[in-house]
Parts: C-alpha cells; sequence; structure tokens
C-alpha cells in the first residue's frame, strides 16, 4: 500500500481456555484471544486492505481496526500513530462508558431512571423552574432528549463556569423525551449524578465493575473545573479495550463466565429508543444533505448512549472516526481508531468492505 506504513499484527494461535454461559470467551486473560489461521476468514486481510486503502484515496486518516469474530481477534492493523499499547483519544465514545455507569449505579439501587434531573441540584437550580425542567429525567439525559432546542456545550465548557448550574440555566424549549438533540453536556449531567450517588469519579466508580473484570488499565478521563469526570467525552483507552467492550455487549453483559452487567441493561442501551438525527443537525438539514435513513447511519435511533445502525447493528462512536461497531447477526465486532473529518463516509467503507468478510 503506497504512502500508508501499516504494521500487521500476528495472530497468535491461541486456545480457548474457556467459556462463558453466552457467546464464548477465555477464562483468566486479560488480553482477547487470537484466532488461529484456520478461523481466520480467507476474505478478511484482503478486505482489510481494500478498507484501508480506501480511506486513504479519500484522504481520511486511520489509526487502528480491530476485528474480533466468535470472541477471538481475526484482525488487526495499526497505522500512523496507532499502537497496541497506546490509548488513544475516544471523544465521544466516552459517552457509552458514562451510560455504563448509570447501569451499574440503578442495579445497586443508587438511582432510579426516571429520578427528576433537578433532584440532585436543589441548591443549583435557577430561580424560575420550568415545567419542563422539572420533568427531565435522567432517562431523557441517557437518550439525548431532554429538551433543549440546540446543544448547550460549547457555550458552557469554561473554566470559569459551573457546568451543572449552566446547564440547568438552558432553556427546556421542548418537552423532555420528545425532541432529539446531541447533547454532550447532558452526558456530563449523567456523569455528575453518578458521582453524587456514589462518591466517586465515574473512572473510579467503573474501575472495580468494569475495568478490572475486562482486563482494561491505563485508562485516563478528562474532568471539568468541578472535578468530574467530563461524561460526554474525555476518555482514552487502547483499541484493544473498546474490542472489549463490543464484545462485552455482544455478550449480553457476560464475561468469563460471570456477570458484568444485566442483559436487560445491555438491551436497553443498545435498543432504539428514540428517533435520532445527525448530531448538530436538524431534520431540515439533514433532507438538504440528502440524509435518511436509507444512507445515513445517524438515523436509525439511539439508546442509551448508543446509536442503532444498518445492517442491524449498533455502536458507540465518537468525533474524527472512533468506533466500537457491535455487529450481532455476524457475532461480530469492529474497533477502530482514527482521524477521519467524514465519518459517514468512513461508515459506508466499513459497510462496503468488511461487513461481507465478517
Amino acid at each position: 500500500m503506497t504512502k500508508m506504513k501499516i504494521m500487521i499484527a500476528a495472530l497468535a494461535c491461541c486456545a480457548i481456555i474457556g467459556c462463558s454461559e453466552k457467546k464464548g470467551v477465555p477464562e483468566e486473560m486479560e488480553s482477547l484471544p487470537r484466532a488461529e489461521a484456520s478461523e481466520v476468514p480467507e476474505a478478511l486481510a484482503d478486505s482489510a486492505d481494500a478498507f484501508l486503502q480506501a480511506m486513504e484515496a479519500a484522504g481520511l486518516e486511520q489509526h487502528s481496526l480491530m476485528v474480533v469474530k466468535d470472541g477471538k481477534v481475526v484482525l488487526e492493523r495499526w497505522i500512523g500513530e496507532g499502537h497496541p499499547d497506546s490509548i488513544h483519544v475516544l471523544n465521544s465514545v466516552s459517552k457509552t462508558f458514562t451510560a455504563t455507569a448509570v447501569g451499574f449505579a440503578e442495579a445497586e439501587g443508587k438511582l432510579k431512571l426516571d429520578d427528576k434531573v433537578v433532584s440532585y441540584f436543589a441548591d443549583q437550580l435557577p430561580e424560575s423552574v420550568s415545567d419542563n425542567l422539572a420533568a427531565m429525567t435522567i432517562e431523557d439525559l441517557l437518550t439525548m432528549s431532554c429538551g433543549h432546542d440546540t446543544d448547550p456545550t460549547g457555550a458552557i465548557r469554561g473554566e470559569d463556569v459551573v457546568w451543572t448550574k449552566a446547564f440547568l440555566e438552558v432553556p427546556v424549549v421542548h418537552e423532555p423525551g420528545t425532541h432529539f438533540v446531541y447533547n454532550s453536556l447532558g452526558t456530563y449531567m449523567l456523569s455528575a449524578i453518578v458521582q453524587q450517588v456514589t462518591g466517586e469519579k465515574i473512572v473510579d466508580y467503573l474501575t472495580p465493575r468494569l475495568f478490572e473484570p475486562l482486563g482494561i488499565e491505563g485508562m485516563k478521563w478528562q474532568e471539568s473545573p468541578q472535578g468530574i469526570n467530563c461524561g460526554g467525552w474525555g476518555l482514552y483507552l487502547k483499541t484493544e479495550d473498546l474490542a472489549k467492550m463490543g464484545q462485552l455487549f455482544l455478550q449480553e453483559g457476560m464475561w468469563n463466565g460471570k456477570e458484568i452487567i444485566s442483559a436487560d441493561w445491555i438491551a436497553r442501551a443498545s435498543a432504539k429508543q428514540v428517533e435520532s438525527l445527525p448530531a448538530g443537525q436538524t431534520a431540515e438539514e439533514a433532507a438538504v444533505m440528502g440524509r435518511s435513513s436509507e444512507n445515513c447511519d445517524w438515523m436509525q435511533g439511539y439508546g442509551y448512549q448508543m446509536w442503532r445502525c444498518r445492517h442491524g447493528a449498533y455502536r458507540a462512536d465518537g468525533a474524527r472516526g472512533q468506533y466500537i461497531i457491535v455487529v450481532p447477526e455476524r457475532n461480530a465486532v469492529i474497533a477502530i481508531t482514527s482521524n477521519s473529518e467524514d465519518m459517514q463516509g468512513q461508515m459506508d467503507l466499513i459497510w462496503e468492505h468488511l461487513l461481507p468478510a465478517v
């Protein structure tokens, strides 16, 4: 491949040590098992090369690619600054981890999804609390339908602003639960709520519940001026960590034969809860751009901080092409890091080249 330096990681011969109750993962193993050569789909390597060549031709910068099939890594590529041992900025993939913290807190009885958001910030409320603000729930934050007309994140993120208080001062124009607007600061509010009810930052709260069981270490998560993990962005993990998270969802919350998080939470988080639109766009703007449910992976519906995709898949994604793509019909997970300006173009190439091969 011209101009592109690619390190192809060898597929080690690994035997499965044990199986979970759901799909099959190794016992007592921090890394995902690597498939033997006979278990790798013949067309996958060629398809991956074609995908990377198409990315390069389109001017889209890829950093890593990992494909997990039937619980084993069948392909991994490291390009440019991509490296198996390096953490990578995840941008909004962070949101799925924040939502998972909410799922743990719900399971432990520390909160309920129908809790009113204002109940957690009584000392930060505006002088006049509208009916719509009073009605906003944790679930409305999870589904990006808290009632704001536009995303206030850019206007609020600052060193001299109390982010939670500023969020509560934003007019709630729409009845919560009825209007989708991608809202990163809404995810920050989830982080703040979890920190309030657990007494821990979500990176610390998730460590014994999620990161340690999955063998994830070395992560970092940016914070607000108030010392709260940003929630909607700011998490750094390795590509294999993304693959592990996708595999956990594929296995309906099971890992090494143990339930990490309930299958019910996985089902709710990954299901279509509300209609969705591309981030920052109205329905009218999407129509002008020719986007529809037939050709746009951002118009397939939204769950709990996860997007539905075409082809029966669902995903976590972050700006400039960070992905955890779960494809239940193929028992596969695709994990990607990149620096891509055209994320829909990147998704189109994934479906064209990688999906048929898995």
